[in-house]
Formats: structure tokens, sequence, C-alpha cells
């Protein structure tokens, strides 16, 4: 540091008279750390206190009474002194002249870091509110995949942000509020961390709803349930039958949150009393043997209620939570949730990935932090083919839904997906490029299509095909945000790889017009002309003339450096024929060439290009209607045509006017199946007591394609007749 830089750390007094009582406090509650750390922790207090001085919060406390607060929260749960260190003086960076080198050279590079990792980027300029908590927010996941003590540290700083929510405005604790509840508590829950994400969430509930709090805390009290000698008497009973097995165990009562319950009444559509499990206990015992046998001895006591049997010890959740979970008919008729789990497992379930805390050398991460390392490394996978951090943070929020299935590899490893998840979602989840090249999948050794749902417990096998691609209609089907982040990608990665061939493609006839081609174009005079229009490579300027936002006719003209031919420029002109041959369309063309909704082309009809900006070249049947409007501008009329063998599926209308009767509809669709061709929709277009006509859209491969199946429907006898629409 510099002269300048180290005045702003200098020696202060920490003696204990002048030490304020939280701060006494939040040292006892770090007495499990050696005296040299504990001495450590007095420093950066004093170091922070003097950064800080003059800083009030909203309540009118010193400002470093928060981030003690925080540390407080930390040290409760016994994280190491680095963490503690880092969490005192989480706001310097931010909010004081000390900057990141100076807290390198007092207290380490590990603790800057930390301090970095969790600084918030309100000193640079974003376009909106959402955007600035967007792009944060990326970078605390970022961090977080460095150290997961970053994560820790803004946990506990938001826990304490809503204990003194109170100070807040209106306005400001309904947002901190929302974003506690869509975001931290979620993180928690991911991270295993339920102290602190049960917290978070009736905190966060208090703030955003708090008659709904308050109506829901008297139903809880009012229950007859919560009288102390009703639970008294189902705590007697199970201790003691538990004793009489020979089991050692610790059982506690609890009661669910307001939260938790109106989280299960607005999801299922239930009232209070509807909703089960609202009081419960959990027995803590020695030994996964022993979580069994005290499964027996509570199904001994009372009748456990069918279908709510659930053990997480066998296949443990995704964030490494494990327990027996059944609820019995209570005393009252109240259902009684009983959890049943290790001491580790209790452990782990309370605190997380904070639970053995493994930064100290020569440990390894427990099974929960390896989880979360896992779990955010498929956070950064998505992240960098994701484009904005809005988009982001929105796959983050839907890979923190908390409700999971759990699913089997053909090796008999799990996966965890949330709620809903289809095959495509399980390919994704497997690795990006078997999603890529998804076909089919077989669950439970049936063949399904990839849009079907999963449900806990199946096995899932995908069917890849190598020259099988994304599909834009597959953004619809899947749930995941991995899954949806990398189908964009490689959507936008194919259409670009598209543009850039056919723009190849229009370039080259359009030269050759000229008597010219790419080829012998002199290299200078095309980096010059790629310079003039600031294209840093060919292939930016080709994507740019298939995608319409460059005319391939003028581009060449200016390659070959000719003037443009009067005939050319001559409004109402008819369409200039060009002596190159026609672009023939093979259906590999995927994000370039559209076909008009006005006459749906398909293989095998006349059709002609329009150069369109933005959209590409959009095809139409020769006989469209609109065509005589495209007439007007002849330039960007494009020669084009099918090429021998075309793939893919073409929309197509048909008009079928049947007998209205039931089953006629069943009769007409089990004709097009039989054609091979898919029903995208149906439309009735008129209907009276004996006709109905009816629009029908299809997939089909061709015009011959067309011909069977308009064949086969009008051999029906309640088919009266049958156009193309």
């Amino acid at each position: 540091m510099t002269s300048g830089e180290s005045a702003l750390i200098q020696p202060v007094s920490t003696s204990d008279a002048d030490v304020p009582g939280y701060v006494l406090e939040f040292e006892r509650a770090a007495s499990y750390l050696p005296e040299d750390q504990r001495a450590l922790l007095r420093r950066a207090w004093a170091v922070g206190a003097a950064a800080h001085a003059g800083q009030t919060r909203r309540s009118g406390e010193p400002y470093i009474t928060h981030p003690v607060a925080v540390a407080k929260v930390l040290a409760d749960q016994k994280v190491d002194v680095e963490t503690l260190v880092a969490a005192i003086l989480h706001d310097t960076i931010e909010d004081t002249p000390l900057t990141r080198e100076q807290l390198a050279a007092e207290f380490g590079e590990t603790v800057a870091e930390l301090v970095d990792g969790v600084t918030k980027l309100d000193k640079l300029h974003f376009s909106s509110r959402q955007e600035a908590a967007a792009e944060s927010f990326r970078k605390m996941m970022l961090a977080m995949a460095r150290d997961l003590r970053v994560i820790l540290i803004k946990l506990s700083d938001r826990l304490h942000n809503m204990r003194t929510l109170g100070a807040q405005p209106a306005p400001a604790r309904q947002r901190i509020a929302r974003e506690t509840l869509e975001i931290y508590a979620p993180i928690a829950q991911r991270l295993g961390m339920n102290l602190i994400k049960a917290e978070l969430q009736d905190r966060g509930f208090h703030a955003l709803h708090p008659l709904r709090h308050l109506i829901l805390e008297k139903h809880i009290r009012s229950q007859p349930m919560v009288r102390r000698e009703a639970m008294a008497k189902i705590e007697a009973q199970l201790a003691q039958r538990l004793t009489a097995e020979g089991l050692e165990y610790r059982l506690v009562s609890r009661v669910k949150s307001p939260w938790s319950i109106y989280n299960k009444m607005r999801s299922e559509g239930k009232t209070f009393a509807q909703v089960m499990d609202v009081f419960g206990f959990r027995i803590v015992v020695q030994s996964v043997g022993d979580c069994y046998r005290a499964l027996g001895v509570a199904h001994s006591v009372y009748k456990p209620l069918d279908g709510r049997f659930r053990d997480f010890i066998a296949i443990p959740k995704a964030n490494g939570y494990q327990s027996l979970h059944t609820v019995l008919f209570g005393p009252y008729g109240s259902p009684i949730e009983v959890q049943i789990r290790t001491e580790e497992m209790d452990l782990i379930a309370e605190r997380g990935i904070a639970a053995h805390w493994a930064y100290k050398h020569g440990m390894a991460a427990s099974g929960a932090q390896a989880r979360a390392h896992s779990w955010i490394a498929n956070l950064l996978e998505s992240q960098r083919a994701t484009g904005s951090s809005l988009e982001f943070l929105e796959n983050v929020k839907v890979d923190l839904f908390p409700d999971e299935v759990y699913l089997f590899t053909p090796k008999g490893d799990i996966l965890a997906l949330p709620r809903n998840s289809t095959a495509l979602d399980f390919a994704y989840a497997v690795h990006t490029d078997v999603g890529n090249t998804a076909v089919a999948a077989r669950v439970d050794k049936k063949l399904v299509p990839l849009r079907t749902k999963l449900v806990s417990g199946q096995s899932v096998e995908v069917v890849t095909a190598k020259s099988a691609f994304p599909k834009p209609q597959w953004l619809e089907v899947v749930v995941t945000g991995k899954a949806r982040t990398a189908i964009r990608a490689q959507l936008k990665q194919l259409e670009h790889e598209d543009a850039v061939t056919l723009g190849h493609r229009m370039i080259d006839r359009a030269l050759e017009d000229l008597g010219t081609s790419l080829d012998r174009i002199p290299q200078a005079r095309l980096d010059e002309f790629l310079g003039e229009l600031r294209y840093p490579r060919l292939e930016e300027l080709l994507a740019d003339i298939a995608l319409g936002n460059r005319m391939p006719a003028q581009v060449a003209l200016a390659l070959a450096q000719k003037e443009p031919a009067a005939a050319d420029a001559a409004p109402g002109a008819a369409p200039v024929q060009r002596r190159g041959e026609r672009i023939l369309i093979t259906g590999h063309e995927r994000g370039v060439i559209s076909f008009a909704n006005c006459c749906m082309p398909i293989p095998g009809d006349e059709i002609m290009g329009y150069h369109t900006a933005g959209k590409g070249i959009v095809v139409h049947r020769m006989d469209c209607p609109n065509v005589a409007d495209y007439r007007k501008s002849p330039d960007r009329w494009v020669a084009i045509g099918w090429d021998r063998e075309v793939i893919g599926e073409y929309p197509v209308g048909l008009v079928i006017e049947t007998e209205n009767k039931p089953g006629s509809l069943a009769e007409v669709a089990a004709a097009i199946a039989k054609a091979e061709s898919n029903i995208e929709g149906v439309e009735y277009l008129e209907r009276d007591a004996n006709v109905a006509v009816i629009r029908f859209s299809l997939g089909v491969r061709d015009r011959t394609h067309l011909a069977d199946v308009i064949r086969r429907t009008r051999r029906l006898g309640v088919v009266h007749g049958v156009r193309r629409a």
C-alpha cells in the first residue's frame, strides 16, 4: 500500500472497555475459535467501525452494527474465521473508502475475494433496477463458484436485513420481501440451509402479506393440537415406545410456519383445515438402521396415513437432505408429520453447506458442498450461453423451484429435476450434447416422445441421433433453466450457420450475374469493404445478406465496383431474370427461410422468394394473391426452388366439409393419421344441423404426400368435399 492508502487502516484501540456490547455478544458466539483468531475478529471490527464511522442505518443505529450482526448469524453456524472477517467487512468496498487491495494487504487475499464477491454493482449504470439486481446476482453466482462462502455471507446479510426490515419504507419492504421469497430463500433451501430458509420465508411472508400472516398465526394457535397437554401426551407416548425399543433418541416437537401453510394452501387450492402435517415431531437417532426401527415404533403408536410415507434416506433430495417422512392420525383428528433422521442428517438438514465447514487445510468438501458446487457449475454452464442477466436470473428461479422428481439413469444413478420436467429436460440434465441430439426416450423401457412428463421412480434412457438438432418448439416443452438456455444457444448457432451458408449462395449468384465470383474478388477489396461497413468477419456480412439486412445485388455491385444498371432500379418493373441458378431449398435452412402463412407453400409448389429485412427470404406460392404487390420491388425477388430431396414437414391447410354427426371428426382424423400426417390444429369454420366445415392445419412432406391425405379423406362416407386452404 502507498502511504496515502495505509492511512485508511490505522491501529485502533480494541480493549474490552472500548468494545460495545453487541461485539462482545458476537465474540461469545465465536468462542469456538482459537484465541489468535478471535483477536483477528476484534481487529476486523475495529477496522470496519473506523471505515463506517459516521454512517447510520435507517433505524438510527451505527452502521457497523449490521455487519457484526451478519457475522453473528454465521458464528452461530460455526464457520471459519475468514468467513467471519469477510462478513464484518462485507460492505466496506462498496460503502467506504477502503479498497480491495487494502483489505488483501491487511487480512489476506481470501478475505478480499469474499468481500468483493458479496459487493453489489451499484456503482455501475444499468437501464433499470431489475437489470442492476440481475447483474449483481449473476456476479454473486460467479463468485460463489470460486468460493461457496460468498453465498453464506450474502444469505446472512439478507437475514439480518429481514430482521430489521421495519425501518424501511413500505415500497422498499415489499420489494425486498418479494426478492427474498423468490430468490434468497429458495437458494438457502437449494443449499440445504433450512434454518435460514425458514426464517427468510416467514419474515418475507410477514412483510409482504402481514394480514394473512396474522390470520394464519391465529389459526395455528387456536388448533386443539397446540394445547400443551395434547402435545405432551403424544410426546410421552412416542418417548415411551422408543425407550422400550432400546433406542437412543432426541425427540423435538414443531409447528409448521405460516409461510409453509400459506404456500401449500395456495399451490394445492386447500383450506387451512385441509392442510396436513401442520404439527409434527422430529426423532433424531444414532444410525440409519435406528431410523427404520423408529419408523416402526411411530407406526405402532398411531396409524399412518396411506400414501404419505417418503424415504429421503434411500433417495436424498438434490440439496443432500435425508430423512424419513410419515404422517400419522393423531388425537383430535389432526394429522401429525414425523421426521426421522440421524444426528448427522439433522445437522446437514439444518445448516446445509455450512455443516462441517471444509475450507480448513487438508479436509475434503462435505457431500452438501460437493452438491452445491455441482449445481453452481451447471448454472455457470448456462450463463455462458445466456443472452442477458435478466434471462439468467429467470433460469435460476426455474431451477430453484422446490418440488422435485427423482429419476434413474440406465446405470442406476439418480437425477433430481423440478416437478413437471419432461424427458427432454432429463436429456439436457445428462449432458447438453445428449439433449441437442435427442429424438425420443425410453421410460421404464417403453418408447415415449420427448415431451412426456416424468414422475419419481421412473428409469429414463435417452435415444439420440447424430443428425438430430433442437427445434424452436422444444422451448415450450422444457421447464429447467439449463435445458432452455442450451436450446436457445443451439438455435442461435444453427440459425447463424444457416444464414452464413445461404448468404454465401445469394452473393455468389449476384456476383455471377456480374461475371465474377466471391473467390475472384481481391482480398484487399473484400477487407476494405468489410471495414467500411464495420463487419469484423465475412461471415457476419453473409448472415446479414441472408436475413435481408443487406441486398445481395447491391453488395455484389460494390464488391465488383460496378454501377447499377438503370433497368434494375425502374419502379414497377417485372422481376429481373438472373442468369445464375435458383437457390434450392433443402429443408436445412431453419432460421433464414420462412414460409408465408398466406399461401403455405410446400415442396412441389411453384414458388418465389421475397427478401424481407430481418426475416430473410419469405417463400410464397406463385399463385399467391400477395405476389402482385411484390412486383413493385423487383430487386427483392429471389429466384428460388425446391431441391430434389427436401427434408422435414411443412404446414398446409385443408378445408373439409363433413356430415355434422358424432364420430365424423374422429373418422377424418383417423384417415389423416393413416396417411402419416400430423394434425397441428382444428377449427370449425361453419356448422349447422347437417354439415360442418372444418379447417385442419397439417404437416406434410410435399405435394405427393398432400395428395395422399386428400385422397384418403375423400373416400370417407361422411366427407362431402376437400380442398386446400
